[in-house]
């Protein structure tokens, strides 16, 4: 016999075991299906481990800075082996954690490789055979996994993808990262303030380039300030890798291809959802280039199946997936006769994203080019870090907070910052434009001082030619 369910979510990533949650809340009977580890990649090879592994690293670097701040510090030194065990411990701990919250909901959790074989069936395979579960509804969230180079296959050994760069064996002497987005500039970050000669190759014109084009500017004198080398305009035409080491052909914004020599090569050049092999073919899902094509509240073209997270469009963040299986649960509960729940479609706008490298870069809503491509007539603040007491007496005074305004209504179009802690600082930009929020109410909140926080009441302050202290 089946086992019968009201929602079966295909894969237990942010997206995946928080609409499971969701659903469990509402009342719906629920199943999960996971073919390696609940909390998916993001929980156990991505987002938290990285941030475990560069919180070793800014520890490291400020150890070896003690003497900026009156402090005498002898004999330090880096075991990578202890670092990376540290990191793998924060991710068991929280894999342990998302199993506790699937037995707190009474979700059931059948570990295997999960495909759909008709509307609301899925046969699932694993250590124990395969099982057929049914539901009214699916959720398919199944993730991506990084993207292959043609001419750079990861081996793992010198060939590295962020999985394999987040279990080092040894440390890098020269690391050659090709791509310069978050999960590149991260771990060319990482490994910079852990000792080795790190070379950054980009093909667009500017690293980060999702990013403000102040941002992207400001990070690069940062970077190269720090010793890495950075290539923009820039490509890798081949890697010869050998067991000791790789060389590669690099071509320059110019045209001029030279080689150099690697120890080790991060390829970091974007993801491919895993959407081959559970179904979407035999159910006619629409799909392009394996992203699914969903509605505002995930529904597919198929009734009763549903997609969320890395399967499908942009921007392909942990929150995002996350806050997605939140809407889809309670779409389908209001499907299934819940009139209490009022779904609402997530403004894509109002999405920020994070990079954890350093200095930190933190974004929400339109950078100024894509504001003025739009139509907008924009003013403009800019607050540097130098001008913030806080981040003086931190000894952190690099970096800057930028707004972006419609100068005929007021609307924050998007914020902008670079330096310490800006990933904690931009929520509260993110509030601010989902309540709507103009350059009114914004000047006229009370920020606590001394912090970090009130120069993004000076960016504010800036745009309208009122700073104080800069």
């Amino acid at each position: 016999m089946a086992e019968q369910y009201d929602v079966v979510v295909l894969g237990s990533g942010p997206g995946g075991y928080v609409a499971a949650i969701r659903c469990a809340q509402l009342g719906l009977k629920t199943a999960i299906v996971e073919r390696e580890n609940l909390g998916g990649i993001c929980l156990n090879w991505g987002c938290i481990p990285t941030k475990a592994l560069l919180r070793s690293a800014e520890v490291f670097h400020q150890m070896k800075h003690a003497k900026d701040y009156g402090l005498a510090a002898t004999g330090i030194s880096a075991d990578l082996s202890a670092v990376v065990a540290r990191s793998r411990g924060v991710a068991k701990q929280l894999n342990q954690g998302v199993t506790h919250l699937m037995k707190k909901n009474k979700i059931a959790v059948h570990m295997g490789e999960g495909r759909l074989t008709a509307p609301g069936k899925l046969e699932v395979t694993g250590a124990k055979g395969t099982e057929t579960l049914t539901a009214k509804h699916v959720i398919i969230a199944t993730g991506a996994r990084a993207r292959d180079l043609p001419f750079a296959k990861a081996d793992g050994k010198r060939v590295w993808t962020y999985r394999h760069a987040m279990t080092p064996s040894e440390l890098p002497s020269k690391l050659l990262v090709i791509g310069s987005g978050a999960i590149g500039i991260e771990f060319a970050s990482f490994y910079n303030d852990m000792g080795a000669e790190v070379t950054v190759v980009e093909m667009m014109d500017r690293i980060v380039p999702v990013e403000d084009a102040d941002v992207s500017s400001f990070l690069e004198k940062a970077l190269v300030k720090q010793g890495m080398t950075i290539m923009t305009g820039a490509g890798v035409e081949a890697l010869d890798v050998t067991a000791t080491g790789v060389k590669a052909r690099l071509k320059d914004k110019s045209g001029k291809v030279t080689s150099a020599d690697f120890s080790h090569v991060i390829v970091a050049v974007g993801i491919v959802p895993n959407t081959e092999n559970i179904g979407l073919e035999q159910l006619g899902i629409k799909a392009e280039r394996g992203i699914i094509a969903i509605d505002a509240m995930g529904r597919t073209n198929v009734p009763g199946v549903w997609a969320i997270g890395d399967v499908t469009p942009g921007p392909w963040l942990a929150h995002k997936a996350s806050h997605e299986g939140v809407i889809a649960a309670e779409a389908i509960a209001q499907a299934l006769g819940n009139k209490d729940v009022h779904p609402h479609a997530m403004d894509r706008r109002n999405i920020p994203g994070c990079t954890y490298c350093h200095p930190q870069i933190a974004s929400v809503g339109l950078t100024e080019a894509k504001a003025k491509e739009a139509g907008y007539t924009v003013k403009v603040g800019n607050f540097p870090f130098i001008g913030n007491g806080k981040a003086i007496a931190l000894g952190e005074p690099e970096g800057f907070v930028k707004t972006v305004f419609d100068a005929a209504t007021g609307e924050l179009l998007g914020a902008h910052m670079i330096g310490a802690e800006v990933t904690e600082l931009i929520q509260g930009y993110v509030v601010g434009k989902t309540l709507e929020t103009t350059e009114a109410e914004l000047m006229a909140t009370v920020f606590p001082h001394p912090t970090l926080s009130e120069m993004m009441h000076e960016s504010v302050l800036s745009a309208y030619g009122r700073a104080l202290h800069f």
